[in-house]
């Protein structure tokens, strides 16, 4: 059903790399949940009106704030897929993530109405009217919520965006609420005088409120940054790795400006007496080809390590040895070696991670202790640094 839609709607729909793509595919989903959405509230409004049911009127009300989340989404593509420019040379992508938390709060803000009116039915009850055609209706308004959910689940895989996310989010919440709702007219029929309706309002705004509050949260987020996946991270390092002469990555650091606008950086280490113009040629291809696979624009920086002296990698052994035997979790990178006539500084850097009982100054002086224990000629100078990764 979903490829029948994109083959009708949308030509050339698999070239999702594509930012005018994209944005039609943001510009479907919206339509398609405006369309649905006004459809399901009209036909709630009258079983709530012919049932009585707070609850039900109160699920249509929500269905016409998802319109309007549809709405907002259909504008937030259109914004989002705007080309760079002079003010922003990054893209606009990032607008993606505002129109995410602006449907969180249209969802936050019903979540309160749907309360505030379900009190109010707790405090003045009244009898709720079993209707067959009522309940056929709900129903059908759970089966069209479910199918709308697994399609913009669908379209929002294919273009990694965090707006549909959200819009899946809304519909779930709304399948949980207009459940419980359908649960609350049976329950009529059968017992018309226990007056559960308000409670069970109290519950769908429960998980109204539940899911806009989670998308607010994922959105702030990533708005603030938040590192990349684990699986990016093994993903860039198994390509780069499988270059020649690169022994190893670090200082990884990812941006991203929306939903295919992706920027990293990351130092590659090699052979400090390769050919200069052999490095730079490997850094150009590592920067053309990965950066071309993952979709991602890449800065190489180029490490120089001293892979073929035998005594600086016996330190750089040693100095491992040390810094895991105070922790599994912390790693080194950059090491150098510079001799002096009187002693011999050991030159790197120590990641540590976020959250490690010890300070920063505290582990440094606990490596430099243990290594002048080794070797009092032994110096060390050692920058403290957290992973971005």
């Amino acid at each position: 059903m979903t490829d029948l839609i994109l083959k009708v709607f949308i030509k050339d729909h698999n070239n999702t790399g594509d930012p005018k793509v994209r944005t039609k595919y943001g510009i479907l989903s919206g339509c398609v949940g405006i369309a649905l959405n006004v459809l399901l509230c009209l036909m709630k409004f009258f079983v709530g009106s012919v049932t009585g049911s707070i609850a039900i009127t109160a699920d249509a009300v929500n269905n016409l704030s998802d319109a309007g989340s549809s709405a907002v989404t259909v504008f937030g593509f259109k914004m989002a897929g705007k080309p760079a420019d002079r003010d922003h040379p990054f893209g606009h992508g990032r607008i993606e993530y505002i129109t995410a938390m602006i449907v969180s709060f249209i969802i936050l803000f019903m979540g309160v109405e749907l309360a505030i009116q379900s009190v109010q039915k707790i405090r003045s009850p009244e009898d709720v009217r079993f209707n067959l055609v009522g309940a056929i209706i709900i129903g059908v308004s759970i089966l069209g919520k479910l199918w709308l959910a697994f399609f913009n689940k669908n379209l929002g895989k294919r273009i990694d965006s965090p707006a549909m996310s959200a819009v899946v989010a809304d519909s779930l919440s709304d399948i949980a609420a207009t459940s419980v709702t359908l649960i609350a007219l049976i329950i009529s029929k059968f017992f018309p005088s226990l007056h559960i309706d308000g409670w069970l309002g109290i519950i769908v705004a429960c998980f109204v409120l539940k899911a806009g509050f989670d998308i607010f949260k994922g959105t702030l987020n990533t708005l603030i940054g938040t590192p990349p996946t684990k699986e990016f991270v093994d993903e860039i390092e198994n390509k780069i790795l499988s270059y020649d002469h690169v022994s190893g990555i670090h200082d990884l650091i990812v941006h991203s400006y929306g939903p295919g606008q992706v920027f990293a950086t990351v130092h590659v280490e090699m052979p400090s007496d390769l050919d200069v113009m052999i490095g730079h040629n490997i850094i150009d291809n590592i920067e053309k080809e990965v950066g071309a696979e993952m979709g991602i624009e890449l800065t190489v920086h180029y490490d120089p390590l001293e892979v073929n002296n035998e005594r600086v990698t016996e330190l750089k052994e040693l100095t491992l040895r040390v810094v895991k035997g105070i922790s599994e979790e912390l790693s080194i990178h950059d090491f150098r070696v510079v001799d002096g006539p009187m002693h011999t500084n050991l030159i790197f850097d120590v990641v540590i991670p976020y959250g490690f009982k010890d300070s920063p100054h505290e582990i440094i002086t606990e490596i430099s202790r243990k290594i002048s224990e080794v070797n009092n000629s032994y110096f060390t100078v050692i920058k403290a640094e957290h992973s971005f990764v």
